[in-house]
C-alpha cells in the first residue's frame, strides 16, 4: 500500500480541504473584517489555473471592495426593482442592497464567449475556476458563497460588469471572514451510489 511520502503533495491535507469546503452566506461573515487584497489576488491567480478546452480561458472577474461594494449594492437592488414589475418584493430588494455591505469583497463571475468550443464547455471551465477560488478561500480560513440570484440572468446587467451581449454573467462570489462560531454543515450520499465500475 502506498505511503503518504510516496506522493508529491500532502494528500491528507488536500482531502481535508476538499471535504471541509462549505458555502457560507454573507450574513455569516464577521462584520468589518477585511481580507487583504494580496489574498484575493492569490484566489484569483489559482482560479486562473482551471482547465479550459482549447485554452480559451473564458473566466472573467470583477472585484468589488471598499466603496465599490456600495456601487454594486445600489446597482443590483435598483436593477432588480426596474425589472421585477408586479413580482417586486421589498424584502428581496433590501437583501440585494445589503449583501455587498456584509462582505469584505464581492467577485462578479463572467464568461467571455467565443465560438471555438460549445458554450457548455465554457460554463464548465468557469465553474472549475470558481471551485479553485473557493478551495483557496477555504485554505485561507475564509467564508465564501457563489450566488446566482439577483441580477445574474438580467441581460441589461451585463455592461455593468464589462460583459458583451454574447457573454454570460454566472453570479457573484461573496467573500468574508466567518463569524466566530459560524458553521455550515453538509453531508454527501455515499459515492458508491453514484459510480458504476466497468472492469471487464
Amino acid at each position: 500500500m502506498a505511503e503518504a511520502s510516496d506522493f508529491p503533495f500532502d494528500v491528507e491535507q488536500i482531502n481535508r480541504l476538499l471535504h471541509e469546503r462549505r458555502s457560507m452566506q454573507p450574513v455569516q461573515f464577521a462584520p468589518g473584517r477585511i481580507i487583504p487584497d494580496e489574498i484575493i489576488q492569490q484566489l484569483l491567480e489559482n482560479a486562473n489555473w482551471a482547465p479550459t478546452h482549447k485554452r480559451t480561458e473564458p473566466w472573467r472577474f470583477v472585484v468589488f471592495s471598499g466603496a465599490g461594494l456600495q456601487k454594486l449594492a445600489t446597482f443590483q437592488s435598483e436593477t432588480y426593482k426596474q425589472h421585477a414589475g408586479e413580482k417586486f418584493q421589498q424584502a428581496k430588494y433590501e437583501k440585494l442592497a445589503q449583501m455587498p455591505l456584509l462582505s469584505s469583497h464581492a467577485i462578479a463571475i463572467g464568461l467571455k464567449r467565443t465560438d471555438e468550443v460549445p458554450e457548455i464547455e465554457e460554463v464548465e471551465a468557469v465553474a472549475c475556476a470558481v471551485q479553485n477560488l473557493h478551495l483557496t478561500a477555504t485554505a485561507y480560513g475564509l467564508a465564501g458563497f457563489w450566488g446566482s440570484g439577483g441580477v445574474t440572468y438580467v441581460e441589461d446587467a451585463k455592461p455593468f460588469f464589462g460583459l458583451a451581449p454574447t457573454d454570460r454573467l454566472l453570479g457573484i462570489f461573496w467573500l468574508g471572514y466567518p463569524k466566530e462560531g459560524a458553521t455550515a454543515r453538509s453531508t454527501r450520499k455515499p459515492i458508491a451510489e453514484k459510480v458504476t465500475w466497468v472492469t471487464e
